[in-house]
């Protein structure tokens, strides 16, 4: 029977086309590497490449093992992350998700932090603004910024609300005159935060206990926050967005807050997870990090834990 290194050997140098660069690469001498391939071919009945002085290449056995061992190893290695990550809380690798615009502010400093304590933790970070399926999805954990889960199966850890506000420039006023109440705010001005093409609903709560449900526009969607930021300043529009995404243009006056005795309903930093029984230790351990890292944040000024 083969074991698991004279097969990563053998696909090292299919994909090296060389004993030698196989060797180099695998810190093995180059008559460990042919003893170990030659041991492979012994085993299999099979001659495996044609070596030249000029170039080594498959068999078409070479080329058919090469083919069905590679998913093999894949597999193996993959089984081996998921048992490290199920019992060991310090050793493993860990795949995320997170928004784009949080994920560039937030996550440099503290992926930075979480390595010096966790050396031994191997991170795939995926960045994307859409809203990805945690259940079908190939991450470990998501960090998001929502209201409450509609799928049932999900687990979620709230962190803390991030406060948000209704922006736009000073120039956009200067044309359009500035709105007094939300029933002056024109959808054709309100631009929407989304990535199905729905125009974004905003939910106002003023004093008195008054409520209004504006419509945005849909002239407008994207379901990135920079980039909506962005036709803010140019005075294209007025935005509903996360703080940390406007505060320097807010101390600048590049933006001014709009109707802000009008408060939106609340979202929150949350943590998702697929529908584990219990997290596994290597998840625990980031998202204990997480929350103890967003307690002592001040750079986002989130409004802190319920």
């Amino acid at each position: 029977m083969q074991d698991i290194k004279s097969i990563r050997v053998f696909l090292k140098v299919a994909e090296l086309s060389s004993f030698a660069e196989a060797a180099r690469t695998l810190n093995l001498t180059p008559a460990s590497v042919t003893r170990i391939v030659a041991r492979l071919e012994q085993d299999l009945g099979q001659q495996l490449f044609v070596r030249t002085t000029r170039q080594v290449a498959l068999t078409s056995a070479g080329a058919l093992a090469a083919a069905r061992f590679g998913p093999v190893v894949q597999e193996f290695d993959r089984v081996a992350e998921d048992v490290a990550r199920a019992v060991r809380p310090d050793h493993g690798r860990l795949r995320i998700n997170a928004p784009m615009s949080l994920g560039l502010r937030l996550l440099p400093d503290l992926i930075s932090g979480f390595r010096l304590a966790y050396p031994n933790i191997a991170i795939d970070i995926s960045l994307t603004d859409a809203f990805i399926d945690i259940v079908d999805s190939p991450f470990d954990i998501a960090i998001r910024i929502s209201g409450p889960p509609t799928d049932k199966s999900t687990i979620w850890r709230k962190i803390c609300k991030v406060p948000r506000s209704l922006v736009a420039s000073p120039n956009l006023f200067a044309r359009t005159g500035r709105p007094a109440h939300p029933d002056d705010l024109d959808p054709l001005h309100c631009l929407s935060y989304g990535s199905d093409g729905t125009a974004e609903n905003w939910v106002l709560q003023g004093g008195g206990g008054q409520k209004r449900s504006v419509k945005a526009g849909s002239q407008v969607i994207s379901n990135n926050g920079d980039f909506l930021y962005s036709l803010v300043k140019a005075g294209d529009g007025i935005a509903l967005l996360p703080d940390f995404i406007f505060r320097d243009g807010l101390a600048k006056g590049e933006v001014e807050e709009v109707l802000p005795d009008w408060t939106p309903q609340p979202i929150w930093l949350t943590l998702f997870y697929p529908p584990y029984e219990t997290l596994p230790p290597l998840v625990a351990t980031f998202s204990d990090y997480f929350e103890a890292y967003m307690r002592e944040v001040e750079e986002l000024d989130f409004d802190g834990l319920a």
